[in-house]
């Protein structure tokens, strides 16, 4: 737990709902089949780079990757891959901090501290971002 106050979270999350919304927009004028970032491949968005803002693809970017990697987490599930869900965990801290920009300092912190340990086979932010708490993956056996 970070002990940081999620007073940004409901705010801004609105303000990455509307800028994704955005990218559908204009992604929509070319592609009507499209109606939602779960529509679009990370090669769809590419096509499109240059015609959006670099805030609003980010923003993009950040949930056509995380949609695959959801995807490839329940893979790893099924497979008991743990080491696969934790890269995914991670990945997902990455693109929050990175291309979504919901994270904060203190969540940086507490994910690149995980990573020193062995123990640990991933971690992420959870729930709206700009405080809150990390969930981790932990061996089983140093919990």
């Amino acid at each position: 737990n970070t002990n940081v106050s999620h007073n940004l979270a409901s705010g801004e999350y609105n303000i990455r709902r509307s800028q994704c919304e955005e990218g559908v927009r204009v992604i929509k004028q070319k592609y009507a089949e499209v109606h939602s970032l779960r529509d679009v491949s990370k090669d769809l968005l590419n096509e499109f780079k240059d015609e959006l803002s670099e805030v609003i693809f980010n923003r993009c970017k950040y949930v056509v990757e995380e949609k695959q990697r959801v995807l490839n987490s329940v893979e790893a599930l099924k497979k008991s891959l743990l080491h696969k869900l934790g890269e995914n965990m991670y990945k997902t801290h990455e693109g929050l901090q990175n291309l979504y920009e919901v994270s904060c300092s203190e969540l940086d912190f507490l994910v690149d501290f995980s990573k020193k340990y062995d123990e640990v086979i991933g971690a992420r932010m959870m729930g709206g971002g700009f405080g809150g708490c990390t969930i981790n993956i932990i061996h089983r056996d140093a919990v």
